[in-house]
């Protein structure tokens, strides 16, 4: 923590400086020690600054970052998009087709199978002997 310095203390150190170095080398030593201040706020700013910088370029790195997922992530779904859909209509033509399948398996049959009766077989019936002349009599 830094110490803190009242207006009492600032005078009691100007005083033993004007005695140790005199009023000449006062005014010269008070430069350089403002000049050497100016110089550590310059550089903290600086260094501030850098840091700033870092912390800009990082978000800016995982900005970056997170919309080449999400451009990524959307191929991805328009990918997965279309196969669903490619497999939702091969779904629909296998089920069309196996209802039509089944269908046909299920249908009653409305005409008899053609298969044959069991017939006796037939003797040919011995005609009567009738002449085209006796139709044409009767």
């Amino acid at each position: 923590m830094l110490p803190q310095f009242g207006f009492s203390e600032l005078l009691f150190l100007v005083i033993v400086a004007l005695i140790i170095l005199g009023p000449k080398d006062l005014s010269l030593t008070m430069r350089k020690i403002g000049q050497f201040v100016a110089r550590g706020r310059s550089m903290a700013n600086e260094f501030r600054a850098a840091f700033d910088d870092i912390a800009r370029q990082a978000e800016l790195d995982d900005l970056r970052q997170e919309i080449e997922d999400l451009k990524r992530d959307n191929a991805v779904t328009q990918a997965v998009d279309e196969l669903k859909s490619v497999e939702k209509d091969i779904n629909e033509s296998v089920m069309r087709e196996e209802r039509a399948m089944m269908d046909e398996l299920n249908k009653p049959d409305d005409a008899p199978a053609e298969t044959p009766d069991p017939v006796e077989p037939s003797t040919p019936e011995p005609a009567p002997d009738v002449k085209p002349e006796d139709k044409a009599a009767s």
